[in-house]
């Protein structure tokens, strides 16, 4: 995910006073909007493709980016509570507890794939030979998470701290420094080890393969619904939205470009791991200017950004599916328990004891590379039935409630939506076609792991939860969320 984002939102009950609405400016949300998308992490995707990455991302912030930010924002101004209630004010309650459940599921696959990262970058602390090895990226996935889990369940005020910080000195600064030090690398006279010329900016043509890529970043730009919920803070929604969207856009491709690039000019793609190929670069450049010193003080940078975003998420989605569930009695009484902290302990357990599992994974199959896309893939499966819920359920409630108070409307929202709609569901299906960082694994194995995944984590599971739910599992509704949990 990039960072896949902000906790899932859930409705909150009328107050008899509100507090005066703060206002941001447009500048401000798109900062904050870069923020929560921004991340490191999948540069090595795209820097297997060297200069045909600007493309790759440029593609999908067109037809995914630039559609989910406007269409949310409409959504969000008319009506709070995030997608669950987008979903089932346009839809239905079923569809609309469907998406706020994939929310919650993605991260089932998101916190193996991101805490691979994070094994592969400490290993360059203590052994890069560790970053391929399968059974010690397993055992930091289990260690990593269930310290994650311990911290969680004792109700920390100071995640939300901690990631903040973690965007500036484990995104921003690395970020930052890497494409200076490709900058300077190139400068002298040293040839890029991706070809830089014009013939490079698209990808080679082999098939459906050749567009498996663009998946991976619609998750990369996921999450741009949760920063609409901002829209009603700004002085003038209908201009300054756009403007601020267009400027996040331009940021976020810069951040997700630019060291992809810097990897590709120093790291060639036959060599480049999908999980260490940052700090192969850092590696790479602090070795030619001799200052290898450096390399685990990038490593800690980078592992404080992602273990940051962890710890925030953690609670964050399940906290929302919690609220939901507890309304609404989608969840048998055991998951909804909370501890004496008031944190969904048993969730998070019970998410935890599926996440050791999906871990085994990194183990027993040979390719360190290949878990992690595999995962990676999953988890954009996953998430894309939220969007395709949503743009289906903003077309019907432009239609169904036309006069319904907005503090934005979405131009052409028609055209928006069934834009997204196609891009999401075309990524849908190309996320079937193995690509190249499968390795030469059965086509037949890929498809039966990520559609079992698909069909079982995304549709099955709550379908399950909806056909044997029981009236008792209504109970009283837990603590209202903070506003900093809903946005």
């Amino acid at each position: 995910m990039s960072s896949i984002d902000t906790p899932a939102e859930v409705p909150r009950p009328r107050t008899a006073a509100r507090p005066a609405p703060t206002t941001l400016t447009w500048v401000t949300l798109a900062l904050m909007t870069t923020a929560s998308v921004a991340s490191l992490r999948a540069a090595p995707t795209m820097a297997v493709y060297g200069l045909a990455c600007v493309f790759l991302y440029l593609v999908p912030a067109i037809v995914f980016l630039l559609p989910t930010a406007l269409v949310s924002a409409e959504l969000a101004s008319g009506w709070n509570g995030g997608v669950y209630r987008w979903v089932s004010e346009g839809l239905s309650k079923p569809l609309g507890f469907l998406a706020v459940w994939c929310q919650f599921a993605m991260t089932i696959f998101y916190y193996p794939s991101l805490l691979g990262f994070v094994a592969s970058t400490i290993a360059f602390i203590v052994d890069p030979a560790l970053a391929s090895n399968g059974p010690y990226t397993a055992i930091v996935i289990m260690v990593l998470y269930w310290t994650g889990v311990w911290i969680s369940s004792r109700g920390t005020k100071a995640l939300a701290g901690l990631a903040s910080w973690g965007l500036i000195i484990g995104t921003l600064i690395p970020g930052t420094l890497l494409v200076v030090l490709g900058m300077v690398f190139l400068g002298q006279g040293n040839p890029s080890a991706a070809p830089m010329t014009a013939a490079n900016l698209f990808p080679q043509w082999t098939g459906l393969a050749s567009l498996v890529l663009i998946v991976n970043n619609f998750l990369s730009y996921s999450g741009m619904e949760m920063n609409a919920v901002h829209v009603s803070s700004l002085k003038n929604p209908a201009k300054e939205y756009p403007r601020s969207m267009f400027l996040a856009m331009g940021l976020v491709l810069l951040i997700f470009i630019l060291p992809a690039l810097a990897i590709s000019w120093v790291v060639p793609a036959d060599q480049l791991s999908l999980t260490a190929g940052v700090m192969q670069a850092f590696d790479a450049f602090f070795s030619y200017f001799d200052i290898g010193w450096l390399t685990p003080i990038a490593a800690v940078a980078l592992v404080s950004a992602s273990l940051g975003g962890m710890l925030t998420w953690l609670a964050g989605p399940s906290k929302g599916l919690l609220e939901i569930s507890r309304q609404e009695g989608y969840l048998p009484p055991f998951l909804q328990k909370l501890n004496k902290n008031g944190i969904q302990q048993n969730i998070l357990a019970t998410q935890g004891v599926v996440t050791t599992v999906i871990a085994l994974g990194y183990a027993l199959l040979p390719n360190v590379s290949s878990v992690y896309w595999i995962f990676s893939v999953i988890t954009t499966q996953v998430y894309l039935i939220v969007y395709l819920l949503m743009f289906a359920a903003a077309m019907r409630l432009r239609k169904t409630q036309p006069d319904h108070p907005r503090g934005y409307r979405a131009p052409a929202l028609g055209t928006l939506c069934v834009v997204g709609l196609l891009a999401s569901l075309a990524a849908l299906c190309i996320g079937f076609v193995p690509s190249s960082q499968f390795g030469s694994g059965s086509v037949w194995s890929y498809i039966a792991i990520v559609g079992g995944g698909l069909v079982i984590l995304g549709l099955l599971i709550p379908w399950a939860f909806l056909r044997f739910r029981k009236p008792s599992w209504k109970t009283s509704p837990a603590t209202t969320p903070s506003e900093g949990e809903q946005a």
